[in-house]
């Protein structure tokens, strides 16, 4: 992604997470309603980075697909297997008794009809490898469903970096037109974009600080590269107080623009050759569509 620096970016996806940002949590409510956009309910999914995507959502997704097979992927994985799981539960009824469940970790051959990726896209120093992993999780006909920040995110607040001449607070975000191309090239096929923009409030400075730390870190590149001093954190504070927009009742006012995008993953085509070699999964689906 142009403009992010790639060792930042590894540096804060590895930080090991219990909490999910309430940012994300509440993406995740928005992108779970387009769920009935699609007439079939997918039979198996796999939950993308779930502590970071919003573990309430991953409770709320498990109940709104009960019957089907889930699956997680995590660079911490035994981490999030424990985050996700469900213990068991009692009641007076047996009728409303349930097993502990506990969702099984993706594996190289794992294949699920939906892929659910929510607010990673824009950490990922490489997108495009990213989204050719998830093509390759996602059975033939299955779909993706993903959210991302998007360029106009931070605009005042990057605002009064440049009014102060300071570099930016955080790296240049990729317009949903841009992701639907890389998706496009990435295999998947009837890309669906759109975005929305989250006005947040904050009583003063340092809690919008706290808040902009749990979403993340400064991964530019331009970023300023030693550590500040707390006079330079005062200026900073001073600053957001004077120089973003404020609510009629005197609070400051920040934006987010949130892109939403789901993909189907194609039945694979084969180039015409002289030879040509494919996989007897990929022939099978072609089989398939072939019949259909």
């Amino acid at each position: 992604m142009p403009g992010l620096d790639p060792r930042a970016a590894s540096r804060w996806l590895d930080q090991p997470r219990t909490q999910s940002p309430w940012l994300h949590e509440e993406v995740a409510t928005r992108m779970s309603e387009r769920l009935k956009w699609f007439r079939n309910a997918p039979a198996s999914w796999l939950h993308w980075e779930p502590v970071d995507g919003g573990l309430t959502a991953h409770r709320r997704l498990r109940e709104q697909l009960p019957l089907a097979e889930c699956h997680v992927e995590s660079r911490h994985i035994q981490r999030a297997l424990q985050a996700t799981l469900e213990p068991a539960k009692r009641s007076w009824n047996p009728a409303h008794w349930r097993r502990a469940f506990n969702p099984q970790p993706a594996t190289d051959d794992t294949r699920v009809a939906m892929l659910w990726a929510n607010m990673a896209l824009h950490h990922e120093p490489q997108p495009l490898d990213l989204l050719k992993r998830w093509h390759s999780r996602i059975q033939t006909d299955g779909f993706l469903m993903f959210s991302c920040l998007g360029p106009d995110t931070l605009r005042e607040l990057r605002a009064v970096y440049a009014r102060a001449g300071w570099p930016d607070p955080a790296h240049a975000f990729t317009d949903m037109h841009d992701w639907g191309d890389m998706l496009v090239h990435s295999g998947f096929a009837e890309p669906v974009m759109d975005m929305e923009r989250i006005n947040l409030s904050y009583s003063g400075a340092e809690p919008l600080l706290r808040d902009l730390r749990e979403l993340g870190r400064n991964l530019s590149a331009g970023r300023f590269q030693g550590l500040r001093s707390r006079g330079w954190h005062a200026e900073l504070c001073r600053a957001i107080e004077d120089g973003l927009p404020r609510s009629d009742d005197g609070r400051l006012l920040l934006t987010f623009e949130v892109i939403y995008g789901h993909a189907f993953k194609p039945a694979p085509r084969v180039p015409l050759g002289p030879t040509q070699s494919v996989s007897v999964e990929d022939m099978r689906a072609m089989l398939r569509a072939g019949r259909s």
